[in-house]
């Protein structure tokens, strides 16, 4: 497969029926549901530390930060592990999906329709032959001390 410029690969993921992405290369890697410590005092939107083969990541749940309902019960996360320039972050989504090819032909700014915190954390949208592909800003959606200034404000 050959790769040019108009392209970029994302690797897709799903929340509250919603289907996201990242840019691969900000990826580290995919897991199942790890067992998470609790974060005494810190925000609702950072779920817990996960030990990844002896390197503390922080959990950040998606489904939180973006202001969605809970993530049912008998559901359990996923973690998309991304790279930030403070190191590794999980993220807890509900599915992990493909990685995905698409063209910047396909690109949009992000539609009138996204309310709320997903306006801040959504650059735009590429669109898909069966649905919309959400591009996650992956440095907002982990900013927890944004994340609290907008619930401390909202």
């Amino acid at each position: 497969m050959s790769s040019t410029q108009s392209s970029r690969q994302f690797s897709t993921f799903f929340l509250d029926g919603l289907y996201f992405g990242v840019e691969v290369l900000k990826v580290q890697e995919l897991i199942r549901y790890q067992e998470m410590t609790r974060v005494p005092l810190a925000s609702r939107v950072v779920r817990g530390l996960i030990n990844l083969r002896g390197q503390i990541v922080t959990a950040i749940d998606l489904r939180c930060r973006l202001n969605m309902p809970e993530r049912p019960a008998d559901r359990v996360p996923m973690n998309v592990v991304v790279r930030t320039e403070d190191g590794a972050v999980s993220l807890l989504v509900d599915e992990i999906g493909d990685v995905v090819e698409v063209h910047e032909e396909q690109f949009e700014r992000a539609p009138e329709t996204i309310k709320g915190r997903a306006t801040d954390l959504i650059t735009g949208v590429y669109k898909m032959p069966e649905r919309l592909l959400l591009v996650l800003d992956v440095e907002r959606a982990i900013d927890v001390d944004r994340a609290m200034a907008v619930r401390t404000t909202a």
